[in-house]
């Protein structure tokens, strides 16, 4: 009599049962290629989504699947003490990749790395206007002391990676990290890969290796998950997501906007600056270009961050408004036809062509010379930070920013401190209120964040705000996956199950 085997039966009979045959590997398509793989530089989101806690961790993380509260990662606790500083407990028991030991002397070397003039760290953007010491005071114990006090430290150095004290002052092509991965190929332009680690510190995840690809059209995004090309697409366009079994809309914490350089003429007219802002219809964008549920923007950061504003009114559209403007500052001696070029970054999000062909047409209609210019997100960056160029003409810059952390602190001080990496002002009461607001707490601290926001887009006009971005997420049937706020930054391979 001949024996029948079901695959299950099959595979026990080899010795592997039906879970451990599962494919766990994935491959997840980006919108845009990574430029590099420096832990220090995972702030920034082409970067964080391959990057952050998957290779390289912090001392702590804000719980985006939950109310935002820190948890623990490579600090198991801590605590402040009563001169403002900070005190952090470490995790013992923890390798690096590279089968070194973790211990707080890393912990230090990462932050001074983060802080040094001879390498330019994203990172280091969000400690402006202060000056931060970290002391090791045993192997696993550090404190931060932070001038002017700092009572939200921690969260901020939930944005400082982690990597071993022998790493160099420069961008490393190989990362070594606590993380549950390493990467075990790159290919600039053609794909990442990362394995999971046998030794790491913490629990398993499900995905055993995870392969990056990029492609810059969300269509094609969409269909390689749709085809079983590809297992996830954190970024498709609205007009994809079709298909509830597999599409999920979240609010993201990324907010389009148009930096503006109040040095560079003619832009140095706050007439200028108002007409630019009313000369774009961002009503028109909503359910078209941009996804319904997006919000029109009056701040860099996205409600319901503490600071929110909502007595501030979005410039309206007026074009006509717009051209008397310009007429009046012409008359005064104003370049106003000066040529201005609008640069955007390739594939930065869905429709983003499309949205700045739009926004170039309706400036030109005001009376603006604009010519329109898309870069990858290298170049992107030289411009988008300074020092700025100058050996070219006027520009204005198209950018998401990301502020998922729940405080405007990440995104004040190097977007519009005089200091300010991405700052394109100079204005002393913005500084002054910077300052207080980052040292304050509570109402108070919201009360002053609230008060900037005001001030920045009322009187000084500081940039062209334009939306707060609802984003859509294609998940392959045999994934379990829910994306959050922080998704277009930073995509943890351990939130990913299978069914």
């Amino acid at each position: 009599m001949k024996r029948t085997l079901t695959l299950g039966g099959l595979l026990l009979a080899v010795g592997l049962s039906p879970a451990m045959a599962q494919n766990t590997d994935v491959t997840i398509v980006l919108n845009e290629e990574l430029d590099l793989v420096e832990p220090c530089m995972a702030t920034r989101s082409n970067i964080g989504r391959v990057i952050l806690q998957n290779v390289s961790e912090t001392l702590v993380e804000p719980d985006m699947r939950g109310d935002g509260a820190l948890m623990p990662r490579l600090a198991e606790s801590w605590e402040q003490h009563d001169d403002g500083s900070w005190r952090f407990s470490l995790r013992q028991g923890v390798t690096f990749s590279d089968g070194s030991a973790f211990d707080a002397n890393d912990v230090k070397h990462s932050f001074d790395r983060v802080m040094s003039a001879d390498i330019t760290c994203e990172s280091q953007r969000y400690f402006g206007g202060m000056t931060v010491e970290a002391t090791v005071v045993d192997e696993h114990t550090i404190d931060f002391k932070a001038d002017p006090v700092q009572p939200i430290l921690p969260l901020l150095l939930s944005l400082v990676t982690i990597v071993p004290e022998e790493t160099p002052m420069e961008f490393v092509r190989e990362p070594v990290g606590t993380g549950p991965y390493t990467m075990s190929e790159w290919t600039p332009g053609q794909r990442i890969v990362l394995e999971r680690r046998d030794d790491y510190w913490g629990e398993q995840p499900e995905v055993t290796s995870a392969t990056y690809v990029f492609r810059t059209d969300p269509s094609v995004r969409a269909a390689m998950v749709e085809t079983g090309e590809a297992d996830l697409a954190p970024s498709i366009s609205e007009l994809d997501a079709t298909n509830p079994a597999t599409d999920f809309a979240y609010l993201d914490s990324e907010t389009v906007y148009m930096r503006l350089i109040h040095s560079m003429e003619p832009m140095n007219d706050i007439r200028v600056r108002r007409a630019m802002n009313m000369a774009i219809d961002r009503e028109a964008f909503i359910g078209t270009l941009v996804p319904q549920d997006a919000l029109l923007a009056n701040a860099i950061f996205p409600p319901p961050t503490p600071g929110t504003n909502p007595d501030v009114e979005v410039h309206p559209f007026d074009p006509e408004g717009a051209k008397a403007l310009l007429e009046e500052a012409r008359a005064d001696g104003v370049a106003v036809d000066t040529p201005i070029t609008l640069i955007g970054r390739t594939g930065n999000f869905p429709n983003v062509t499309e949205v700045l062909e739009a926004v170039q047409q309706m400036l030109q209609d005001a009376g603006f010379t604009v010519e329109l210019q898309f870069v990858e997100v290298a170049e992107h960056e030289n411009y988008y930070s300074k020092p700025y160029p100058t050996d070219r003409g006027p520009y204005i810059i198209t950018a998401m920013h990301d502020n998922s952390r729940g405080d405007p602190v990440f995104s004040m001080y190097f977007k519009y401190a005089s200091d300010g990496r991405q700052s394109g002002i100079n204005d002393p009461h913005v500084d002054d209120l910077i300052a207080r607001a980052s040292a304050a707490t509570g109402e108070e601290r919201a009360a002053l964040w609230s008060e900037l926001v005001a001030y920045l887009h009322d009187e000084v006009v500081a940039d062209v705000l334009l939306f707060h971005m609802v984003s859509y997420t294609r998940v392959s049937e045999r994934l379990e996956f829910q994306p959050t706020m922080a998704t277009n930054s930073q995509l943890q391979l351990a939130d990913i199950s299978f069914r």
